[in-house]
């Protein structure tokens, strides 16, 4: 990369929280998580006034529907409702579905990148508790094609990785057992990471494989095809908070610049309707050839392969989507990601840990907030600071976000120089 973007950190809510049963709001979720990355980062408001006057802060906004849970849409233009530091800041909201954090992030590193802000904040956030779990699965189905591919289906997300399965089984030539086997082995170590980091939404809750392994039964049943509960992420609330810097201000503000740096970022848009996808990807070795070009990108972009990453977060919105993303990082070819999960490899002990923060299924899954929270592990594990469940080796990591079906497909690979 010509120009190097710094991660100088940030924050995360705690994911177990129901912000409206506190009886707090979107103004409150905002004002902790800018408050306490701001702490984390060593500025305050009045840095933000100071490089506001100088025109080199912004602040760019991850949210995917707000406008449908909390009724509320102008969400950049929300932040001065959170402090008067914010009187004047550039600032907008960016939304790609499941991605929103991610394509906000990518618009800050690209501000940086052409010069025209020294500091960017990106906050990600959702406030998903507000309906009942019925209507909640139908406002997500406006991340996919909502007429023919959500409208009047119960849960249409968890139909669609449903039939990820399926898909995957079939081109494969899978042992359904088998391949049903290694998705609990999938869950049960999301969960297990989860009861290790502080901000988990599950960090509380229990699950064994044994368990996952029981679909269709009263405590986990079938919800899409061949998925059970337990192959599900969380409805969750929650906010992340990321700061970007150049290393102008880095020099400035920090007089160092051993801060961890963006070393390779990849985003590829599939087809949207799913059918249309596997169509389209019948002549391809990989079932989302999208996604793993995006994954290819991001390592041409690093000069890097899958030997140099260290770790992975992904976006294991259901269990489905992590077997496929196995193959995708390049860990194994397409078809034998049962034998990274059989074997141990993506334990948090493994060689190639995935999701040592315990992923969607455990930490949670606010949506907006969702790439902001994923960047900000990488962050956290190649600093030392992923508290309760850093790993021992994570100079490198790289996470995939992706918005509805495997359409937006975000990479980004953050590590020490």
């Amino acid at each position: 990369m010509k120009d190097k973007i710094y991660v100088l950190g940030g924050a995360q809510t705690d994911f177990e929280r129901n912000w409206s049963k506190e009886g707090k709001g979107v103004i409150a979720l905002l004002r902790e998580v800018i408050d306490d990355g701001l702490k984390n980062i060593n500025l305050d408001y009045y840095d933000i006034i100071k490089l506001n006057n100088q025109g080199r802060v912004a602040c760019f906004v991850g949210n995917f529907i707000g406008e449908y849970y909390i009724n509320q849409g102008h969400l950049g233009a929300l932040l001065t409702e959170v402090h008067p530091a914010f009187y004047g800041v550039p600032s907008a909201r960016y939304e790609a579905a499941c991605a929103s954090g991610s394509v906000a992030l990518d618009a800050a590193m690209t501000k940086i990148r052409a010069n025209d802000y020294d500091l960017v904040l990106v906050i990600g956030w959702e406030l998903m508790k507000t309906v009942d779990s019925k209507l909640c699965g139908d406002y997500l189905g406006r991340a996919a094609l909502y007429d023919e591919e959500a409208a009047g289906i119960d849960y249409p997300f968890p139909n669609l990785f449903g039939r990820l399965a399926d898909e995957t089984i079939k081109k494969y030539q899978l042992e359904e057992e088998r391949y049903l086997q290694n998705l609990a082995k999938v869950s049960t170590k999301n969960y297990k990471n989860a009861k290790k980091n502080p901000n988990a939404q599950t960090k509380k809750w229990f699950m064994n494989e044994e368990q996952a392994s029981l679909r269709g039964t009263v405590t986990n049943s079938l919800i899409g095809g061949k998925l059970g509960i337990s192959d599900c992420s969380q409805v969750t609330d929650g906010a992340a908070f990321v700061a970007l810097a150049s290393e102008k201000l880095i020099n400035e503000y920090y007089g160092r610049d051993n801060f961890p740096i963006v070393k390779g970022w990849g985003h590829r848009v599939a087809p949207m309707r799913f059918d249309t996808k596997m169509q389209d990807s019948a002549g391809s070795k990989y079932l989302l050839p999208w996604t793993r070009q995006a994954v290819v990108d991001a390592y041409n972009k690093a000069n890097m392969t899958i030997h140099d990453i260290d770790f992975f977060e992904t976006h294991d919105c259901f269990t489905s989507s992590e077997y496929a993303a196995i193959s995708a990082f390049g860990i194994t070819e397409p078809g034998s990601e049962y034998d990274a999960i059989e074997s141990g490899l993506t334990d948090s002990n493994g060689d190639k840990p995935i999701n040592p923060s315990g992923g969607l299924i455990g930490c949670g899954h606010p949506v907006g907030a969702t790439g902001v929270r994923m960047f900000l592990d990488l962050y956290k594990q190649v600093t030392g600071k992923a508290v309760g469940y850093q790993l021992n080796k994570a100079d490198n990591g790289m996470m995939l976000n992706i918005g509805g079906s495997a359409t937006t497909n975000y990479v980004f690979i953050v590590g020490n120089e």
